[in-house]
């Protein structure tokens, strides 16, 4: 990492993939992503080299088993900070029910937005609104970098 990458260059970087369709396991701007996928990319944009490739995974994979899967990968390459905390450039993890793993994430692109892939449709960048009850997590980019 040549410099410190900032919030806005997080945000910028993900508004790039906005329309990029959606296809699960997917990670190409303009082509199709899910919502790993969309912030692998924006990590090989800011940060360069991915750290881990995920494998292969089902579209059900959080409902097979109990792991927290997903936290657990954030917490060995983001710092993860209190929900409360959360601010533009962050990363936040979603439940879709209270005891189930978390399975969706989205990037924060202002206080009250966020930016994901969304099943069935593109990335886009949606009112926080509704999402806000399903927050299981929240994770910063690397320290230094924001």
């Amino acid at each position: 990492m040549s410099a410190p990458v900032t919030a806005e260059a997080i945000i910028a970087a993900a508004r790039g993939w906005i329309g990029t369709p959606y296809l699960h396991q997917a990670s190409l701007k303009g082509v199709g992503c899910d919502c790993l996928g969309l912030l692998r990319g924006v990590w090989r944009e800011v940060i360069g080299d991915e750290p881990e490739h995920p494998g292969p995974y089902s579209p059900y994979w959080a409902e097979a088993g109990r792991e927290d899967r997903l936290a657990e990968a954030a917490r060995r390459h983001l710092t993860e900070v209190p929900v409360t905390e959360a601010r533009p450039g962050d990363v936040l993890l979603f439940r879709w029910r209270t005891g189930l793993p978390a399975k969706h994430l989205g990037i924060v692109s202002t206080p009250d937005t966020i930016i994901h892939a969304h099943d069935g449709i593109a990335v886009c960048e949606v009112p926080l609104g509704l999402w806000r009850r399903r927050i299981a997590h929240a994770f910063r980019f690397p320290q230094g970098s924001v």
